[in-house]
């Protein structure tokens, strides 16, 4: 994992200016997952939008956000990230309830399973070398995907 001197060397701000913004690895991975969440909340807005486009957006995010996701899960215990999961919950659940309204989805299929989902797929694509994200990302969210789909 890099130190944050070595991420402030590629943002190409001082480690003053960034260790003023982000005193910690924690807080600079929270303010990652903060912007990324927040696109992933404009898919409820689309009334097109389906859990497939969010599984797309986040296995992008991930792809872009490795060395973040290790930080967060490292710090699972920190209630600076909590709320994180609160977000992204919200989103799945509307997304999730559209998809099972419109018969894309099985009933059965909870905000939980796809929370899971997820989680397993960023942990995946975080531990692939990056040359080989794209395709290992498409094969996981077409499993995923299969899984949720109504028969």
């Amino acid at each position: 994992m890099a130190p944050l001197s070595s991420v402030a060397k590629l943002a190409g701000v001082g480690q003053g200016s960034l260790y003023r913004h982000f005193p910690d690895r924690i807080s600079l991975a929270v303010a990652v997952f903060d912007d990324n969440i927040t696109d992933l909340e404009s898919l409820p807005d689309d009334p097109e939008a389906t859990l497939g486009d969010f599984f797309n957006r986040v296995s992008d995010q991930a792809m872009t956000s490795t060395a973040l996701i290790d930080m967060i899960a490292s710090e699972s215990g920190d209630s600076r990230a909590e709320h994180l999961a609160i977000r992204v919950t919200a989103v799945v659940q509307v997304l999730l309830a559209r998809d099972q309204s419109a018969g894309r989805l099985r009933p059965d299929v909870q905000p939980t399973d796809v929370m899971l989902a997820i989680s397993m797929l960023a942990f995946l694509l975080a531990r692939t070398p990056p040359g080989e994200r794209p395709e290992t990302a498409a094969r996981a969210r077409a499993i995923l995907w299969a899984s949720f789909t109504a028969p």
